[in-house]
């Protein structure tokens, strides 16, 4: 879901993005702020300063989730788990980690960073709001008002990460006690996710019951925040199970064998006509007097225009060899499932001393992780 997003920069070798939803949200609270909170608050002030106050209040609060964000991924960084990028999107942020941590202690920490970074932060703007008070210039009744709010958001962003609800920073602190007493991951991660939803459907019911009540706006954001907790957390316990399911196998066990290869001379057509409509496959290792030259796919395809198949070679548009995202046939099924889901891709090549001996796609992983479930199931069925 949040795959897509504007990238804004790097911090600490993180790739930094803004999706999409996060423009809404920043204009809400922007216009909430300048036109609701400081008018009612600071009636005396102009308008250019309840505007400045309101934009200025939005950059620094979404500057502190942020770091909120940072911390946890600097924890994650210094207990060996590679970071890929954080996005910031309507409600708050995310971190697209590489793994789950590998012991409870890991994710113990890495989850208490995030809330302790906005507790703190919000006592520091607290404190400049006391240091300004009473101050008669209207340069410093803006800074005490600015850092009055940015100190009660912070401590309240860190109390509400703090509610015991997986994947929340405080059901990610649940599951780590949960998983240290009982050493079974799984376990700790079903138990923290149902906590997860029963919050969710609380929201959810308290939204509805705000929307009747006539608080229709509040209810509202609360039910959406509702939803998406419970959506999450069914998604946090399915990505472990299907974890647990891959752990320990490797590309070798599920990889299509029977890779037809194509003449890097024909055209597309040829290619479509002869080829992927007969056989229903996505794509095709391209060869050249017997030696493999790159891939060509379905994506390629449809870069080329229908009016130019006919004049158009699999060489001219297929992936080169040296340029494809590719994988070992020892290359763990965990690392497979993260490349084709990070690089939005629905099969990559297993290479071995640089010809391709198999392909793995999305359809043989979930294959793969259907009947490894239903064989779970029916081994808990058997009698002992």
């Amino acid at each position: 879901m949040l795959r897509g997003g504007i990238p804004i920069g790097k911090a600490f070798g993180i790739s930094l993005k803004l999706h999409y939803s996060w423009f809404f949200i920043f204009v809400l609270i922007t216009w909430a702020l300048a036109a609701n909170y400081f008018p009612a608050a600071y009636p005396n002030w102009s308008l250019t300063m309840k505007i400045g106050a309101g934009l200025l209040t939005s950059i620094l609060f979404f500057g502190s989730v942020l770091l909120h964000e940072l911390m946890h991924s600097l924890v994650a960084l210094r207990e060996g788990i590679q970071i890929q990028s954080i996005t910031l999107f309507f409600l708050g942020g995310v971190s697209q980690m590489a793994g789950e941590p590998k012991t409870a202690g890991d994710e113990f920490r890495m989850a208490g960073a995030g809330p302790l970074s906005s507790l703190i932060l919000g006592g520091i703007f607290w404190g400049i709001s006391v240091a300004l008070r009473g101050a008669t210039t209207q340069p410093a009744q803006f800074g005490a008002a600015v850092a009055y709010y940015l100190g009660f958001i912070n401590i309240l962003l860190g109390v509400f990460n703090l509610i015991p609800g997986f994947p929340l920073d405080g059901g990610r602190v649940l599951r780590s006690l949960l998983w240290w007493r009982s050493q079974d991951l799984q376990s700790a991660t079903r138990i923290a996710a149902n906590i997860g939803r029963i919050i969710g459907f609380l929201f959810i019911f308290g939204g509805v019951w705000l929307i009747f009540s006539g608080n229709f706006f509040n209810g509202i954001w609360l039910a959406i925040i509702g939803w998406f907790l419970e959506s999450a957390a069914i998604g946090s316990y399915r990505q472990t199970l299907f974890e647990g399911m891959l752990k320990g196998h490797v590309a070798s066990e599920v990889m299509s064998r029977d890779c037809t290869t194509v003449p890097s001379a024909i055209t597309i057509e040829q290619l479509v006509n002869e080829n992927i409509l007969t056989s229903g496959r996505r794509c095709f290792p391209v060869t050249s007097s017997g030696r493999i030259e790159g891939l060509v796919t379905l994506h390629n395809i449809k870069s080329v225009p229908r009016d130019l198949w006919k004049t158009t070679s699999v060489r001219e548009v297929m992936t080169p060899l040296h340029d494809l995202k590719a994988i070992q046939p020892d290359e763990n099924l965990n690392a497979v499932l993260q490349m084709l889901v990070q690089n939005d891709i629905n099969q990559v090549p297993v290479i071995r001393d640089n010809n391709i001996v198999g392909m793995v796609s999305r359809d043989n992983i979930i294959n793969f992780i259907s009947v490894r479930s239903e064989l779970d199931k029916s081994l808990k069925g058997r009698p002992s």
